[in-house]
């Protein structure tokens, strides 16, 4: 059994993580958020809710303690200044393990039509989402960053993964495959220790997603 913190616990794919956790794992879960009744519905013995920000280390520190891994699914302007809190409080309480959600395209990675479109649609987004993954690439945590491709909400589970320096692949993946893959990474933390995952579905190339 895990202790799992999960910030941003109201997110989309952070609901469906939660819920393939409780469902399938014995793990205790603590959910971090600002408006801590969004998950109000996820009441068992096995979670514990806080209502804070993302930007209170003191908070932060206060919920890392004890906790074994840290799931952070976040978003916002001050998207580095998240990731900065989040290494401080992970430094005071010794917590090393972290998995982090992202997007692709940050390292200009994804080539072709789709790669100029992302860049052109995500403009400088792009800019804030690396320079919070730069934090935790320079820094001693055990992170994994996720970079989903763009987002569906089809209901399967299916998805490849692409390294840092790789060229990313397809265009789409669905919510539900990036939480599978947070679960199966909390499940086994010592996969992917360091690295950088773009993910997407297979066989989803194109000049941008089907559905946009």
């Amino acid at each position: 059994m895990s202790k799992v913190l999960i910030l941003g616990a109201a997110g989309q794919i952070a609901r469906l993580a939660e819920q393939q956790l409780l469902a399938e794992t014995d793990n205790e879960l603590t959910l971090y958020l600002r408006h801590s009744e969004r998950v109000a519905a996820l009441k068992s013995e096995r979670v514990t809710i806080i209502d804070g920000d993302t930007t209170d280390e003191s908070k932060l520190a206060q919920a890392m303690t004890g906790q074994d891994i840290v799931y952070a699914n976040l978003a916002g302007q001050n998207i580095k200044q998240q990731a900065e809190t989040i290494l401080a409080a992970m430094h005071t309480t010794g917590l090393k393990r972290l998995i982090w959600i992202s997007t692709l395209g940050i390292y200009d990675e994804v080539p072709g039509k789709f790669g100029q479109w992302n860049n052109a649609t995500l403009g400088d987004y792009l800019t804030r989402y690396y320079a919070a993954a730069e934090v935790l690439e320079n820094s001693d945590l055990d992170y994994t960053i996720i970079r989903p491709a763009w987002l569906t909400n089809k209901d399967e589970i299916d998805y490849e993964t692409t390294q840092r320096h790789d060229a990313f692949k397809g265009t789409e993946v669905s919510r539900k495959s990036i939480a599978a893959l947070v679960v199966k990474l909390i499940q086994d933390p010592t996969n992917s220790v360091r690295a950088s995952l773009g993910v997407n579905k297979p066989n989803t190339d194109g000049d941008k997603p089907a559905w946009y």
